[in-house]
């Protein structure tokens, strides 16, 4: 399993997995349809959204109707000769852990149903790694909801140590979660950009 950029040229197998039924965000049922509908409108808008180095892209509409400003990020997807997932990053700027109160954490991944159980969100968060360092923070935070034991397990698995137990937002289903840390200071970075893509 490799991260690549999101592209012209895997698009076809991400809109394969949405209309299979894959949903990029459990909190929010009806994003992929959206999704399906923002690559037949604008694909290279979709592809661009996906990859905002700067935090340019249009405000983000939360599932309780809130607009709030999008911060730097991006997602890389998983391949394995298919695609199995994806994996983002967002930060506020370089050096400072910090971030809005909207956004949970710096990581998220998400696993398509049927390929899920081959360690792919383990070594995607691995893989990532690297690069985060490259943005100069020290270190990252996950979070996921406590009964989610998969998920713990994975973020465990590349490092992360419990950091908080807390309530989750209404828009991210409530009840109690699991705020972790994985510490990037042992990590040597490896800085990629859209242009690596394979």
């Amino acid at each position: 399993m490799e991260l690549r950029w999101p592209s012209h040229g895997l698009l076809p197998y991400y809109v394969a997995a949405l209309e299979r039924g894959w949903s990029p965000s459990s909190s929010r049922p009806d994003e992929r349809r959206k999704q399906i509908e923002a690559i037949e409108s604008d694909p290279d808008g979709f592809l661009a959204e996906n990859i905002d180095l700067e935090g340019t892209a249009p405000p983000i509409e939360l599932p309780d109707g809130t607009t709030v400003s999008r911060i730097p990020g991006y997602r890389k997807w998983m391949w394995d000769g298919g695609f199995c997932g994806g994996i983002s990053f967002r930060w506020v700027a370089d050096g400072d852990e910090s971030l809005p109160p909207y956004v949970l954490g710096h990581i998220g991944y998400g696993i398509v149903d049927w390929k899920r159980r081959r360690g792919y969100a383990t070594r995607a968060l691995r893989m990532l790694l690297p690069d985060v360092r490259a943005r100069g923070l020290d270190y990252v935070e996950l979070t996921a909801n406590e009964e989610n034991i998969a998920s713990c397990k994975v973020i465990e698995a590349a490092g992360g140590e419990l950091h908080e137990r807390f309530t989750m937002p209404d828009f991210q289903g409530g009840g109690p979660g699991r705020r972790y840390r994985i510490d990037l200071t042992t990590i040597d970075p490896e800085p990629s950009s859209p242009d690596d893509a394979s």
